[in-house]
């Protein structure tokens, strides 16, 4: 199963007339005609325009004579278009793109459109590679994205300028997806007459249960306490077992830049709070606490949908993957969600993502623009349920249902954009619909449809997953996150610097090497101390004044 910052004021600046070819709106498109920027946003084109883009190919397989290219998604949004993406390059998983990306900019051999990261965008601006799309996207961008940007106070089109100049269309992260969750096997904490968790105790307690009292009735000691992932934690954007929650708990957040209790910059990895952190870990592991084979697994949730986990970290949309899956291959599974651990005062800590990490970008030259923008108007109105078109889109939902494939794994580009309390708002409104204070009918299309699918799944529990997915990532995974008090840290950094060329490879290497051999016993704890040392001889106190100097003049600017 997703980080943020500084306040701009790009839609004002957004008054260059944009670039762009003759259109004339579409049939499609007449609850719009009444106003002119959204008639803009969701043109079509007379003639048809073609556009060549860099694709992530998704883990989904189609079938029936379809291709990445040529599908029913596709298909679609070239008949509300008029616009022919065509592939100049596919990618298969993120790192495979992300270096297909690099390649392409490498050589000056950009695709029309593609989405890049956080350093990749610096450096086509710093090259002049890409197109300004300040004007453009004033212009054609629709209202609802520029709601979704406007959700994030600035930071989201911030992060994405410079000199007040839009160079990318970022993703915005949703808030609640930062925090990582204790999800507990209840049936399992029930059968044993267990309180729920909220400190340190109370997981070591629950742990040792569902290692040595048989919670499956099975009569067979093979159950875990906690699962955990081998790189340990996630740092930005928290996944499945991430041990990142361990580490809030103990003021320490590695990987991420932050301000120590001085005010100074420090790289959160060499802190004596995650040291603290790890020497929990390890003890945890010692004690047998932890899954003793977290390291070895291919696939990090092979242990919960195998139904030999008891615990486990992750955001709230756990429910739809991996427990999706657990609870198919054993319908008695019952999960929830827990603020836990908290810290020496009782508080969650959590570490917010950035509010953005991944950025369209356009070819400068490219003779339309605006067609990118547009295309982003209309996969992001469908993603939210707000297109008009209902035949057309039941088709497309018809075609999601029998092939079990999302239809966002097929829009031209992995950019999802929402808005920043979108998790939280839904959960609020269906619950004044559930206890009559709104009318069901007044709910916007994508709350609506969790309302229907959360009264179906009370109805009869668990006979639709999809439902069943929905209804437990809100009831108990939304519900935690909005009756929870969180103390929020954010980084007061991210991308790259020029000392970390060639080092930071090396330096990460270090690190996670370091923490994964000190949780498994492989080395003691005092170890720590001379990774300290390492990483600081290896570059990393170079690395820490450039992060502080961009930092304070940020500030100054």
């Amino acid at each position: 199963m997703k980080t943020r910052r500084v306040i701009l004021s790009v839609l004002a600046l957004l008054s260059l007339p944009a670039c762009g070819g003759k259109d004339s709106a579409g049939e499609s498109n007449g609850a719009q005609q009444g106003n002119t920027a959204e008639t803009s946003a969701y043109s079509k084109y007379e003639q048809p325009v073609t556009m060549r883009i860099g694709f992530k190919v998704p883990d989904s397989r189609l079938n029936n004579g379809d291709s990445n290219d040529n599908n029913p998604v596709s298909r679609y949004l070239e008949s509300l278009s008029n616009i022919k993406v065509v592939h100049s390059w596919e990618a298969k998983g993120e790192e495979l793109y992300t270096q297909k990306a690099q390649l392409a900019i490498d050589s000056n051999d950009l695709p029309d459109a593609m989405v890049v990261d956080r350093d990749q965008l610096k450096k086509l601006i710093d090259s002049d590679m890409i197109a300004d799309l300040t004007g453009t996207f004033q212009q054609y961008g629709s209202t609802l994205i520029k709601d979704m940007y406007s959700s994030t106070g600035g930071e989201a089109l911030d992060d994405a300028s410079r000199s007040g100049r839009l160079y990318g269309l970022p993703n915005v992260a949703i808030n609640a997806d930062s925090p990582m969750l204790l999800w507990v096997r209840q049936d399992w904490l029930d059968r044993l007459e267990l309180p729920a968790p909220r400190t340190f105790e109370d997981i070591e307690r629950i742990a040792k249960a569902f290692i040595e009292q048989d919670p499956d009735g099975n009569g067979k000691r093979d159950t875990f306490g906690l699962s955990a992932y081998k790189n340990i934690v996630y740092g930005t954007k928290p996944h499945i077992n991430g041990l990142d929650a361990v580490f809030s708990a103990f003021h320490a957040f590695p990987t991420n830049w932050i301000k120590d209790s001085s005010g100074a910059i420090v790289y959160g990895s060499i802190t004596p709070e995650t040291k603290a952190a790890l020497a929990k870990l390890a003890e945890w592991y010692k004690r047998g606490l932890i899954d003793p084979g977290f390291a070895l697994y291919k696939e990090t949730q092979e242990p919960i949908i195998s139904g030999q986990s008891g615990m486990f970290f992750g955001p709230w949309w756990m429910p739809y993957y991996p427990l999706s899956e657990a609870v198919a291959a054993d319908t008695k599974a019952e999960w929830r969600a827990y603020a836990a651990p908290l810290d020496s005062s009782g508080k969650f800590i959590a570490h917010m993502a950035p509010v953005t990490d991944r950025y369209l970008v356009v070819r400068k030259g490219y003779e339309h623009p605006e067609a990118v923008v547009k295309l982003l108007n209309m996969f992001t109105r469908l993603e939210r349920r707000r297109d008009p078109n209902t035949a057309e889109v039941n088709k497309l939902d018809d075609f999601s249902a029998e092939t079990g494939i999302q239809l966002r794994a097929y829009y031209p580009f992995d950019l999802l954009i929402d808005y920043s309390g979108a998790i939280e708002q839904h959960y609020a409104d269906v619950q004044q619909a559930l206890h009559g204070k709104i009318d069901p009918d007044l709910l916007d299309p994508d709350t609506r449809l969790l309302y229907d699918r959360w009264l179906a799944e009370e109805e009869q529990p668990k006979k639709n997953l999809e439902g069943w997915k929905a209804t437990n990532a809100y009831k108990y995974g939304v519900a935690v996150l909005t009756t929870t008090a969180i103390e929020q840290v954010r980084s007061v950094f991210y991308g790259s610097t020029p000392g970390m060329a060639g080092v930071w490879p090396k330096l990460q290497t270090l690190e996670s090497e370091t923490f994964l051999n000190i949780i498994v016993g492989e080395t003691p704890v005092s170890e720590f101390d001379d990774f300290v040392k390492d990483w600081k001889r290896m570059g990393g106190d170079l690395i820490t004044q450039e992060v502080t100097e961009i930092v304070n003049s940020k500030g100054v600017e």
